[in-house]
């Protein structure tokens, strides 16, 4: 579990590296990148997020990415995607703005499964996370003229002809804001939603138990306090969070958050129920008595962590303003190694399809990046690491 996987790594290496420009998903415009060749092999960077960085007498040097083969577009043409989820083996995409939930076909072609009418998009709000239970019924993420919420569906239909049927509210009253909504959404180990709240803008929220912003939240698949949450009657699962927008679990059952810092630490953190993660008193590894250190930190410039998804062993996150693809292996955190630094731009969200293929999500088409032709799109992406997880052989 998560404090035998802490054994691995007992000084968490400190980065010396610095930045002074603005946070998280926050980002300027970045300059136009050429549009990839998809029938032509990509070389990966050669380079990672970390130099060798030291603290004690303990060193940890980031690993070279090792060579990939060739990339291939899944589909093309959509405009601002946010998540992936599979259901039947069909993959469901959300659309920020659009409010749209689309269905992929085997051949790349996207329809309109629906759209979500009192999605009130503006800034990172939207139609965002997706998830879908064994009783196979969807559940969405998204803002509202005054709030954000959660909501199931029934699906109607079958594959390549699937519709949204009786829409049931399960959490309502989350804060909402330009910025720092949160909105991931995902089924763990055992059977229960998480989802992500945002601290909305307002970093005090974080640490108010109270309050559901700036928390990961756990729930029933009808949204009630489920048995095993650290406070009574409270769906607050951890807390002390700015923005979490990816959460995986390992084949142990430990469990990871992504997380946006705001100037200085984007952060990977082993979450637990009822730790406190620190912000806004802390950001990033801070040894403070009081908080939990990330295992792993990144300047904003070279992560804004999006979307993570857990494959044989290795974490692969998605990277908006970083514009790459990390991967870190569980059996030492601390490390990372990246590819795509750059090739696709911004990355939202990556996810292992039914057949196992890692996919990645781009998101250049979101008012913040500059597109490629037949953006944004998702891609195929070999496997960055290969190794089976050390402690489930």
């Amino acid at each position: 579990m998560a404090s035998g996987l802490r054994k691995l790594c007992p000084s968490m290496a400190v980065l010396v590296l610095c930045l002074t420009g603005c946070s998280g998903d926050t980002t300027p415009m970045i300059p136009p990148l050429q549009a990839p060749a998809t029938s032509a092999p990509v070389a990966p960077t050669s380079t990672t997020s970390q130099a060798p960085v030291t603290s004690g007498t303990d060193t940890t040097t980031a690993q070279p990415s090792p060579v990939m083969s060739s990339p291939k577009d899944v589909t093309t043409g959509l405009t601002a995607p946010w998540s992936v989820a599979f259901v039947d083996g069909v993959a469901l995409v959300s659309e920020r703005d659009s409010g749209r939930i689309l269905e992929l076909g085997a051949d790349g072609t996207a329809r309109e499964v629906g759209v979500i009418g009192d999605v009130r998009a503006g800034g990172e709000g939207g139609l965002l996370g997706l998830a879908v239970d064994q009783q196979k019924m969807l559940y969405a993420y998204y803002t509202t003229a005054r709030d954000n919420r959660i909501v199931r569906f029934d699906l109607a239909g079958s594959p390549g002809d699937l519709a949204l049927g009786e829409k049931t509210v399960i959490v309502e009253g989350l804060h909402k804001s330009s910025t720092h909504n949160g909105g991931r959404i995902a089924f763990g180990p055992d059977g229960m939603l998480y989802a992500s709240a945002g601290d909305a803008g307002v970093p005090q929220r974080s640490q108010d138990r109270q309050s559901l912003a700036g928390k990961i939240l756990r729930m029933t698949s009808d949204g009630a306090v489920p048995p095993g949450n650290p406070f009574e009657g409270s769906l607050v699962w951890s807390l002390g969070h700015r923005n979490v927008q990816g959460m995986a679990w390992t084949s142990d059952g430990t469990m990871f958050a992504t997380e946006f810092g705001q100037n200085t630490w984007d952060e990977l953190n082993i979450i637990e129920p009822g730790n406190n993660y620190g912000w806004p008193v802390v950001e990033g590894i801070a040894r403070h008595a009081d908080f939990v250190d990330p295992v792993q930190q990144w300047t904003p410039g070279e992560a804004s962590p999006s979307g993570m998804a857990y494959l044989d062993g290795t974490l692969y996150i998605a990277n908006l303003r970083g514009q790459r693809l990390r991967g870190v292996d569980v059996s030492d955190p601390s490390s990372s190694r990246d590819v795509f630094d750059g090739t696709y731009g911004r990355l939202r969200d990556v996810a292992v399809a039914p057949d196992g293929a890692l996919w990645v999500m781009t998101n250049n088409t979101d008012g913040r990046g500059n597109p490629h032709p037949g953006d944004d799109r998702i891609v195929a992406v070999p496997r960055l690491l290969n190794a089976p997880d050390p402690r489930n052989p």
